[in-house]
């Protein structure tokens, strides 16, 4: 037991550092999407795209981890945890997210971003509702 638990703390550590990337990244494209700058646009070009860099490899991690938690507990209980399922339907979509910043950042970088800093407000909360089913799914572990 004591390997699944090192196992949950490193997945959740993972997890925290890319989620506070992906919390932070869309508020970079809302000061980008409203700045008339080009000194600044182009120092938030460069924040984006390190930024991005930066939390991917967390990314990969918390995927990783997770499924070799799931390999770890095996096929039965995989099929039982009907809350993992859901749960791992957002991490699909939290990635897809994740991919979708790659094209954001790339639009910034070539200066033909159409959206307001409005949109990317609204962008920025689709993570945050995530997180919050992800870890009551998580803890909680609802019985459907």
């Amino acid at each position: 037991m004591t390997t699944a638990l090192w196992l949950k703390a490193f997945h959740v550590i993972f997890m925290v550092a890319w989620f506070a990337g992906i919390f932070y990244l869309p508020r970079l494209f809302v000061n980008h999407a409203e700045t008339k700058s080009k000194e600044i646009s182009e120092q938030l070009k460069g924040m984006e795209k390190r930024l991005l860099y930066f939390i991917t490899p967390f990314a990969i991690l918390t995927v990783g981890l997770g499924t070799v938690l799931i390999y770890y507990y095996g096929l039965t209980w995989f099929r039982q945890a009907t809350w993992l399922h859901i749960k791992l339907t957002l991490v699909i979509l939290l990635l897809a997210y994740h991919g979708y910043c790659f094209h954001l950042v790339k639009i910034f970088q070539q200066d033909r971003n159409t959206r307001s800093g409005k949109f990317y407000r609204i962008f920025n909360e689709i993570p945050v509702i995530a997180l919050f089913v992800i870890i009551i799914l998580a803890y909680v572990k609802p019985i459907f």
